[in-house]
């Protein structure tokens, strides 16, 4: 039985065979090998397209839903305020968590700059007005114990500086009201350090923390506390000041980062991504907002979307993305204000002089994962070409063949009707 199967699978054959009587025993014409020579050339270039594009790595984009949890996310920061002193600036957080860190000063550097916007050689960097604090502790001698003037006293017990007692009184939650009336301060000429820099803008660099959930960064005048539950600013230094400082800005950058952006590779990998994918830039960085008036209110509301790159070695790196809108809001108009077309507004929340990044979470996470074809299908693709090139050339073959026997007989017919 299993003779009589092979026997039966003998006459299948996809590759019929040509008798030898019934083929052409013509030589190659010049015809012929053109268009082999053509067919050749056509299959090396359209191979060699496929092979390039098989080496190509491309980028497929999908989106997926962000299932992170109790992840933090770093904001990188350089913003300018050109008439405001950095004695007199304050930098906040407050999220949605209800999370508050006031006046951050951790990896945040603040550094004083001039009317043109330049760098003050051999100047504090710092908030603290504190130039000459150290040589006047040394002075006073080491059993001192300065009064804390009934603030919140320290571990020690004593408050050896003007900003140490100012802090007490913030801790205990009361405005610094008069510090002419405190030793400290006294010796070390707080009120004349504030004289010296009134006409100072201040640029602040750095990085903050924060918990990714919804949030937002406070640009705002003085020191902040609270006191039963409520944000209150410390603003003597502002009230002092004779001078007329207003909220224009520029933004140098201000972006999200992840923990993974801290290693030097993938943050390479990272930047390497997004300038192939064109999105290397950030909504606000260049940024400027103009305003003359001290009580103006810029805030800016960004959207974080969650990013992940994966390469083709299957490296995955972890990034943000954010998009960006802004509103402006002039507060010498109260409550009720007009738009620039005239329409009468209500502002239902009250508002704070200065600059506001409210930040959202987006749920959402976006992938850029780069690929490649695979070998089977360039395999498959060069196969086809091959295939598909000789197919066309045998009938191209063909229809010239025809014609020339058709020619050639017709020409043969006519000479042959002359003669007789």
């Amino acid at each position: 039985m299993a003779r009589s199967i092979f026997s039966s699978l003998k006459g299948v054959d996809a590759f019929g065979k040509t008798m030898d009587d019934v083929k052409s025993r013509r030589g190659p014409a010049r015809s012929t090998s053109a268009v082999t020579i053509i067919s050749l050339a056509v299959i090396f270039t359209f191979v060699t397209f496929e092979f390039v594009d098989y080496r190509r790595i491309n980028h497929d984009t999908s989106m997926v839903v962000d299932k992170s949890r109790g992840e933090k996310v770093t904001v990188n920061m350089n913003v300018t305020f050109p008439k405001i002193p950095c004695y007199l600036l304050s930098l906040d957080v407050v999220d949605i968590s209800g999370e508050r860190q006031n006046d951050v000063t951790h990896n945040i550097l603040k550094t004083r700059i001039d009317q043109q916007r330049q760098k003050i050689a051999d100047q504090p960097t710092s908030y603290e007005l504190q130039n000459e604090a150290e040589k006047v502790m040394t002075n006073r001698g080491a059993n001192y114990c300065g009064s804390c003037y009934g603030g919140l006293e320290p571990e020690g017990g004593c408050c050896q500086t003007c900003e140490s007692v100012r802090q007490a009184y913030i801790n205990r939650g009361w405005a610094f009201g008069d510090p002419d009336s405190i030793e400290q301060c006294k010796q070390e000429g707080w009120k004349e350090k504030i004289q010296s820099q009134m006409n100072e803008g201040c640029n602040v660099e750095g990085r903050l923390r924060v918990n990714k959930v919804a949030g937002s960064i406070q640009f705002s005048f003085g020191r902040s506390f609270q006191v039963n539950q409520m944000t209150l600013h410390e603003l003597v230094p502002y009230l002092r000041d004779e001078n007329v400082h207003d909220w224009r800005h520029r933004i140098g950058h201000l972006y999200f980062s992840s923990d993974d952006e801290f290693n030097i590779f993938k943050s390479s990998v990272s930047k390497g991504m997004k300038a192939r994918l064109g999105i290397e830039g950030n909504p606000l960085d260049g940024a400027y907002g103009h305003t003359e008036s001290t009580e103006y209110m810029f805030q800016y509301f960004l959207k974080v979307v969650s990013t992940q790159f994966r390469t083709i070695s299957g490296e995955k790196i972890n990034a943000h993305q954010y998009s960006s809108t802004h509103f402006d809001r002039d507060l010498s108009e109260g409550a009720r204000g007009k738009t620039e077309e005239g329409v009468h507004v209500t502002h239902g929340v009250q508002g704070l002089p200065g600059v506001f990044f409210n930040y959202e979470i987006s749920p959402m996470r976006i992938i850029h994962a780069e690929t490649r074809q695979s070998f089977a299908h360039f395999i498959t693709s060069t196969c086809a070409i091959v295939g598909g090139v000789l197919t066309v050339a045998g009938i191209f073959d063909s229809l010239l063949f025809t014609t020339q026997q058709v020619l050639k007989k017709s020409s043969g017919g006519a000479y042959g009707g002359k003669l007789m």
